[in-house]
């Protein structure tokens, strides 16, 4: 801290320290003008030496001091005094998210929810007058002793330049025009995947940051984790959050609410934090009977729709081993029983989707498991006692056999795809940004749900143009772009 306790900075005595960061230092100074105690953020030197930045963080400074919201912390001015430049904050008292996660791990759910509906509105707010966070993460936001969320250092990555820090969850915010191609604005493990390119941000980048604030109350881990901030970006820009990390007890609107945040492709993601507010202000006020199944619940229900699937394969083939046997006077086969054996440390992802299905003709088994943090489909003969991992369908989900059981349909990345039972690239269908499920239809077309409470669509084995099927209007549609 450069700072000496007792130093005079205008009006300004400063009276300790908070913190330090590439923002800035950090001080707690008490107002002798105004009687009241604020938070001075001192400028790094050589920005506030830098006549074209600061100038351009005057301006900034100007517009976020305009924001007046309660879940938002104000910024009073920007001063200069004895060559120091510095910003005059509001003081907010309390910890931090960050800080509350590392001492305590996961927070309840109601209460994570209820803070994030608090971060809802802040977005919310600053979005309406075109200001964008740039940098959402747990370490700028506050929770009060009173349990008001409060969001700091609202736009000030646009304008600030981070030092070098060794610590990759918290990494450097780089500070030019949010604009200009190959600038990374934002902190890594929370930044979007065109922040991360270097690429232009809107609104959108703050839905993906609030996705991941969110995933990390409830998960009590980072959405994306690396021991580089090059393994974190990686991850962002190809890996995929571990849904299973999520407490069981998850509504699944708040669920399906993280997957529309975490969308890669900022066309399909969540476009307004408004609508974030909404669906956790009506998972929070849903009755107790009415919330969406918790986590042992859910899997016994999985299960029990796998189990059902099974059940009905093997009726199906009884009943085609009877007709058979009328037909032809041949030995019936004996009836197959599998278990699905999993390598330790493996796990089968049937929380959220289908994992599971059984070729037409009764022979092949796919499903869906995690090995490694990868989540994939592996294929296997009932004959035999190893599953192999099919190359392409990595963060696939809803495996289903086409008709003849060469192909397998599934859905991954927010799209709709196949790819051969013997191995090949994988093709994209069409698009599926929360997929309700999908079969193959007899007549080289798939049926499918591209959304949650969305129609039924088909869409040709070979890609195109999708048609819904149900609902009232029944003409051709574009294909669903999802939700933007």
């Amino acid at each position: 801290m450069g700072l000496r306790i007792g130093t005079q900075l205008g009006p300004y005595e400063i009276l300790s320290a908070i913190g330090a960061g590439g923002m800035g230092e950090v001080y707690q100074a008490h107002d002798t003008k105004l009687g009241r105690d604020v938070a001075i953020k001192v400028l790094p030197e050589p920005f506030a030496h830098d006549v074209e930045r600061l100038s351009r963080f005057q301006r900034e400074a100007k517009m976020l001091a305009s924001l007046n919201h309660p879940n938002i912390a104000t910024i009073y001015g920007l001063e200069q005094s004895n060559g120091t430049t510095y910003l005059v904050m509001e003081l907010v008292s309390g910890e931090t998210l960050a800080e509350r996660v590392k001492r305590d791990g996961a927070v309840p759910s109601e209460e994570a929810l209820a803070i994030c509906k608090q971060i809802a509105e802040a977005l919310e707010a600053a979005h309406e007058k075109g200001i964008i966070h740039r940098d959402l993460k747990p370490a700028n936001v506050k929770v009060t002793p009173e349990g008001k969320v409060k969001v700091l250092d609202f736009g000030l990555a646009k304008a600030f330049a981070a030092e070098t820090n060794s610590d990759p969850s918290n990494s450097p915010t780089l500070s030019m025009a949010a604009t200009m191609h190959g600038v990374i604005l934002g902190t890594a493990a929370y930044m979007s995947p065109e922040q991360a390119r270097g690429k232009a941000v809107d609104k959108r980048t703050d839905t993906w940051a609030f996705g991941c604030v969110l995933y990390e109350l409830l998960a009590g881990k980072q959405t994306f984790q690396g021991e580089t901030v090059t393994d974190i970006l990686a991850k962002v820009l190809q890996g995929e959050p571990d849904w299973q990390l999520l407490p069981r007890a998850t509504p699944l609107q708040i669920r399906n609410l993280l997957r529309r945040c975490l969308q890669k492709d900022k066309t399909l993601r969540l476009r307004d934090a408004g609508d974030a507010r909404i669906e956790i202000q009506e998972a929070l006020a849903a009755p107790t009977d009415q919330v969406p199944i918790d986590g042992s619940r859910w899997l016994r229900w999985s299960w029990r729709r796998v189990a059902l699937f099974s059940v009905t394969a093997v009726a199906l083939l009884a009943m085609g081993g009877i007709a058979v046997w009328n037909l032809k006077p041949t030995p019936a086969k004996a009836v197959s029983r599998t278990v699905i054996t999993l390598p330790p440390g493996d796990q089968l992802a049937a929380l959220d989707y289908p994992a599971v299905a059984l070729s037409p003709d009764g022979i092949k088994l796919a499903y869906v498991g995690f090995h490694a943090g990868t989540r994939q489909i592996y294929l296997r003969s009932l004959d035999d006692l190893e599953a192999n991992p099919i190359a392409g369908t990595e963060g696939a989900n809803t495996p289903f056999f086409s008709p003849d059981g060469q192909w397998l349909g599934f859905f991954a990345g927010g799209k709709l795809k196949k790819i051969p039972v013997s191995g090949g690239t994988a093709q994209t269908l069409g698009n599926a940004v929360i997929p309700m499920g999908a079969t193959w239809s007899s007549k080289n077309g798939i049926i499918f749900s591209p959304s949650n409470g969305s129609s039924l669509e088909q869409i040709s084995d070979s890609g195109g143009t999708s048609q819904r099927l149900t609902g009232t209007n029944m003409r051709r549609s574009p294909e669903p772009r999802g939700w933007t």
